[in-house]
């Protein structure tokens, strides 16, 4: 506790989407103050104590940002890693910069959880038309085209099937880094949250189920349809991937399950070095949602309790959805959370809400 920063300290924070609101949000609750930074105002910009516009490229104005708080993170992870280098130079940096720099090629991250002895579907490397004939002998014939980086809900990506126009399909890419990752006929989604100390130690929540809408999540609920042993396997997953990235600060791991003969049931589809929007549960159903004890791993502070005290089912509310706030704040035993967004535009997430449940499986003490 000795190199726990005492209340009162200031957080820097890379980023000023809703994320960054999030987590300001719940560094105030402990007595923290927050220094947002981003390349243009966002809704972390309105719960924060101070808030600084600048480019990500400029690195004096990066390092004078770090100098003025006494921990930097970040809330999303393209940023650029000349930006997160010049803040560590000034600033302890946590998470540090090489969880961000695997999660921002998808090439590189894909070959990093392989290389852990961990399950990923099979994928090659595309940097022309010319590849696809090597590549699909790796993937399949059935497989998705994504650019290797800043690809995010459900976009800079293609899928490939027979008949499909190979070289159009990587025009369209807009790139010549990509990567083709094999179709996996998975069961359903789920995402390990895990969060890791200053000193190591490890905390997980309960694994949520996710389903999607046109790419874009749209729920995550607790409890998922996990197994015991594969919950278990699915939290060595994840503990391990921190490990190995030397964490500290919340993880999402998000995995594909598919109940199938032979073959590893669990399969990493990619790591998120953030807090996370399958998590934002977390908020209503446990007494340390995933922002605080984000902030207490930055902080160097103990973590807090991860277990849930109701069922629940988080919902995203895209574009034109908020404009149902009136019926959603009346609704009982929900948590409606809104992000200040002035636009609701298609496929952009302008809040989400937290429907509660009483637990179906309340855990025995002892």
């Amino acid at each position: 506790m000795s190199k726990a920063l005492l209340p009162g300290s200031t957080i820097g924070i890379l980023g000023s989407g809703q994320l960054g609101r999030m987590l300001a949000m719940a560094a105030a609750r402990l007595g923290f103050r927050c220094h947002v930074y981003g390349d243009a105002p966002g809704p972390a910009f309105d719960v924060s104590v101070k808030s600084t516009v600048g480019s990500y490229e400029d690195a004096a104005a990066i390092r004078a940002f770090a100098e003025s708080v006494a921990v930097v993170t970040y809330e999303f992870e393209n940023v650029p890693l000349a930006a997160v280098s010049a803040a560590g130079l000034s600033a302890p940096l946590r998470p540090g910069a090489k969880a961000l720099e695997i999660a921002q090629d998808r090439l590189v991250e894909k070959t990093f959880i392989t290389d852990l002895g961990i399950a990923v579907a099979p994928f090659a490397a595309v940097s022309s038309p010319a590849d696809f004939k090597t590549a699909l002998a790796i993937t399949g014939g059935k497989a998705i085209l994504k650019t290797r980086r800043f690809g995010y809900d459900g976009k800079g990506q293609a899928r490939i099937a027979k008949g499909t126009d190979l070289a159009d399909a990587f025009a369209a890419l807009g790139t010549d880094a990509a990567i083709l990752e094999g179709f996996v006929p998975f069961d359903f989604e789920v995402s390990v949250l895990v969060a890791r100390g200053v000193t190591g130690e490890l905390a997980f929540y309960d694994i949520p189920i996710n389903t999607h809408r046109d790419g874009i999540l749209d729920t995550s609920s607790v409890p998922s349809p996990l197994g015991l042993d594969h919950a278990a396997r699915a939290r060595e997953i994840a503990g391990a991937i921190a490990e190995a990235l030397d964490y500290t600060g919340v993880l999402a791991v998000e995995m594909f399950y598919a109940a199938r003969e032979g073959a590893e049931a669990l399969m990493v589809n990619e790591i998120a070095p953030r807090v996370h929007n399958s998590g934002h549960w977390t908020i209503d159903a446990c007494a340390v949602s995933q922002f605080e004890n984000h902030i207490r791993a930055v902080a160097g502070w103990p973590l807090g309790p991860t277990v849930r005290h109701s069922d629940a089912v988080m919902q995203n509310l895209i574009g034109d959805d908020v404009d149902a706030w009136p019926r959603l704040a009346a609704e009982p035993s929900a948590g409606l959370h809104l992000y200040g967004k002035n636009e609701a535009r298609p496929g952009r997430k302008m809040g989400h809400i937290t429907r509660l449940r009483p637990r179906a499986d309340v855990p025995k003490s002892g």
